[in-house]
């Protein structure tokens, strides 16, 4: 087996020639731009009357995708839309009324107004600036809207516009007076004494002052947001209060920056990134501003249930004082009923807990409605992240809010009584729930969920105080559904795991069959038998099924070796029956087994779609089950499909990056080579807002960071290892495979290569750059797996 010596592979290289199998396929043809494969719909949303779906799609092969549309009373043709049309589209965002006949919105800053009743659009009001977020009051006849950091209201009768608040920017100016000195003082003094008549006009002067502060009209209150910013206005239905987010930028936040090389400008430029995870973070708080009191008071959250706990990570720092104190936390902005009442989300900034609380509009106090606390961290479908709620809000009746949690271990939607203080879980099992909203008529939930399978996503119905859900849609693999707002059809973007996503048009009954409206895909794609991956279970050594992807060669063609595939992003779900965001991956996979591998795709700890135990497997140890789960897919492959043990690669890109080489260093006797694209190698460099949920923070918990990143495993490397990484990627810096580089020369290391690519970011966008990538991979494996010499 020839080893690869070199220290940095220039990216423009040579290749050695392919193994003694063949296949259909090449690098070159499966990493050409994407539209070879064909032109696919995407961004489905229906016309105000029900009776056309528009959606984006490019049969021209145009440098971008053109909007088109498909009448459902001639579901034959597919027209191109008039960019007329296309631009008098009314928006998804804006506010219905309470009837679900009207709605409000703004297009390019302008209000207008759609009656659907009679179909028709007019517009209301252009101002200098721009309009925006406007919404129906309890009174339907009056619409609120924001303008320039303050909310005023539009009557629809008579046209007149009220300004509401009164909120400006900065400190409150100071009067200042005129300050004489003692001398001044003196000079003044005397000259009233010895001059009668200009004693007298001074008094004359002191009185109309007087006369006039007295008769004044009171100044209006203005309140002044000083040096933080405002965000996140909103306004109750009976247009008594408005609630609005305050952040205190972080007084000592240190961007990162990465050097452009090849900026068109000949100059090297950096661009400006993300800090480093440990940043101080912003402050965020929420206040209620009276508009009958003139007044504006803060949300006060020291008293909520557990605001002081400590997480259960400290028993690990004995040495540490650590003192319980109220932890900082993001409040979102207020969620309202029909009636006024008011709930809020608000979240932990260490990640532990969630509070949905009942606000007293008149003080500012909370009642805590539901606690959700996780000593990993909180997240799951719905759940919502930083200023977001998720899936949180009001039914109707006024009297039930509703939200997701993870309390089973599975994100399920809820249902809690603010009258009697019960609450009611809508959905059980051990699936998840994804994306419920309300019907028209508020007496039913439309959702998806995974009770199929895992791998599997199903449109549902389910009356709105729960009951059997009815399954809408039938065809196996993911339906992205988009409901008509007449309710009347399903818009349906449906794939399988060999076939991409195309457009489907059904009756909202499940019965009904879905009719195909698209078929996008080209020639040379159709020209070639994709493979439909088996979905397979092992075994873990800790007794945990790990679901995976399975892609096997003809018993001819096989050659004993594998290639294990590890999915980035950390939280994502690629072992499933729908057309994978992997789709390069995919036919590179369908390549490799054309030419005799075995290649196993798997869904490791820390995947999303299989609840909050396998979400949360890797707290405070990524490189721990997520690695484990990889060394337990070789010994399947080697055990139930007769690879050869020495003869196992692996490779993935970002996650699965990081991945690669944790695998690599402290696996070396289970992977004999690994491709690490992209990679994260030292944790205490990535991001706050991924990092810190899984880890902590750097000064707060190091021994997560210590055992959770590969550049201190290096010494552990005994394999073949391919880093390629985008120089200006300002997701995971170039910093951070140089920085490993250095660490094998120092170590002595030379079975490994370097590829660089001066024009690429995270996610590679150039054909050349994607080819190039793959070769190295397969040069990789088909020279260490198969011990295929080259010149």
């Amino acid at each position: 087996m020839k080893k690869v010596c070199l220290l940095l592979l220039v990216v423009f290289g040579t290749f050695i020639s392919a193994p003694a199998q063949k296949s259909a396929l090449s690098v070159e043809e499966i990493m050409r731009d994407p539209s070879w494969m064909g032109t696919f719909p995407s961004n489905v949303q229906w016309s105000a009357d029900s009776k056309t779906i528009y959606f984006n799609y490019n049969p021209e092969n145009n440098p971008a995708d053109s909007l088109y549309k498909i009448q459902v009373s001639d579901t034959e043709k597919i027209i191109k839309v008039p960019l007329k049309e296309a631009k008098g589209l009314i928006p998804s965002s804006g506010d219905f009324n309470e009837a679900l006949d009207r709605k409000v919105y703004t297009r390019n800053g302008i209000l207008f107004l759609y009656d659907y009743n009679e179909h028709q659009e007019k517009q209301l009001l252009e101002l200098e600036d721009r309009i925006s977020h406007p919404e129906f009051l309890a009174n339907e006849a009056v619409i609120a809207f924001q303008l320039s950091n303050n909310l005023f209201t539009y009557h629809l009768t008579s046209g007149e516009v009220r300004k509401l608040t009164h909120i400006s920017d900065g400190e409150k100016p100071e009067k200042k007076e005129a300050k004489s000195s003692v001398k001044d003082k003196w000079l003044k003094s005397e000259n009233l004494d010895l001059l009668q008549v200009i004693h007298e006009r001074e008094n004359k002067k002191e009185k109309q002052k007087a006369y006039r502060e007295a008769t004044k009209e009171k100044e209006k209150f203005t309140f002044y947001t000083g040096k933080k910013r405002l965000a996140n206005l909103q306004i109750s239905p009976d247009a008594k209060f408005v609630t609005f987010s305050l952040i205190t930028p972080a007084e000592e936040r240190k961007n990162t920056f990465v050097p452009d090389y090849t900026d068109v400008t000949g100059y090297t430029t950096d661009l400006d990134a993300r800090p480093k995870v440990g940043a101080e973070a912003s402050k965020v708080e929420t206040a209620i501003y009276n508009l009958e009191k003139d007044t504006v008071y803060y949300i006060q959250t020291d008293r909520l249930p557990g605001i002081k706990d400590l997480p259960d990570y400290v028993t690990d720092y004995p040495e540490r004082e650590w003192k319980a104190e109220n932890r900082t936390v993001i409040t979102s902005g207020a969620y309202f009923a029909q009636n006024s009442q008011a709930i809020i989300n608000i979240r932990s900034t260490d990640n532990k807990d969630r509070w949905i609380a009942l606000l007293n509009l008149e003080d500012g106090s909370l009642q805590t409605l539901d606690r959700q606390r996780d000593e990993a961290w909180i997240a799951g479908p719905g759940i919502g992240y930083s200023f977001g709620g998720g899936t949180l809000g009001w039914l109707p009746d006024g009297e039930h809010i509703y939200f997701q949690s993870e309390a089973t271990g599975y994100s399920h939607l809820y249902l809690y009584n603010v009258k009697t203080n019960k609450k009611k879980a809508l959905t059980k099992g051990e699936f998840e729930v994804f994306s419920p909203s309300l019907s028209r008529d508020g007496k039913y939930w439309y959702l998806t969920t995974s009770e199929v399978h895992p791998g599997e996503r199903h449109f549902y119905r389910m009356p709105v105080l729960g009951g059997k859900m009815e399954k809408l849609t039938s065809k196996e693999g993911n339906n992205r559904t988009s409901l008509s707002p007449d309710e009347k059809h399903l818009a349906i973007l449906h794939s399988y795991s060999n076939q991409p996503w195309e457009l489907y048009l059904k009756p909202n009954d499940g019965k009904a069959k879905a009719v195909q409206l698209t078929n996008g895909q080209s020639e040379a794609f159709k020209s070639y038998e994709w493979r439909d991956p088996e979905l397979v279970h092992f075994e873990a050594q800790d007794g945990a099924q790990v679901p995976a992807r399975l892609y096997t060669p003809t018993p001819s063609t096989a050659n004993g070796a594998a290639v294990i595939f590890v999915h980035g992003a950390g939280y994502l779900q690629n072992a499933h029956k729908w057309w994978s965001s992997y789709f390069r991956e995919y036919t590179f996979h369908n390549l490799l087994a054309d030419l005799g591998y075995t290649v196993l795709d798997i869904d490791y700890r820390g995947s999303a779609g299989y609840g909050r135990d396998w979400r949360t497997g890797i707290y405070r140890h990524m490189g721990g089950k997520d690695l484990s789960d990889q060394v337990d897919g070789a010994k399947y492959l080697i055990d139930e499909l007769g690879i050869d043990s020495e003869k196992i690669g692996i490779y993935g890109g970002s996650y699965g990056g990081f991945i690669t080489l944790m695998a690599l260093f402290n696996e070396s006797e289970t992977f004999a080579a690994g491709a690490a694209l992209r990679s994260v190698t030292d944790w205490a460099h990535y991001n706050h807002g991924y990092t810190s949920n899984i880890l902590n923070e750097p000064f707060n918990d190091p021994i997560a960071y210590r055992r959770s990143s590969p550049i201190y495993f290096a010494e552990g490397l005994q394999g073949h290892l391919l880093i390629a990484h985008g120089m200006v990627d300002v997701n995971v810096h170039f910093q951070d495979v140089v920085r490993l580089s250095q660490r094998l020369i120092e170590l002595g290391k030379d079975n490994w290569e370097m590829a660089v690519y001066p024009v690429e970011d995270h996610g590679f966008v150039e054909p050349s750059s994607w080819t190039d990538e793959y070769k190295r991979i397969l040069k990789l494996f088909n020279s260490t797996l198969l011990d295929e010499s080259t010149d």
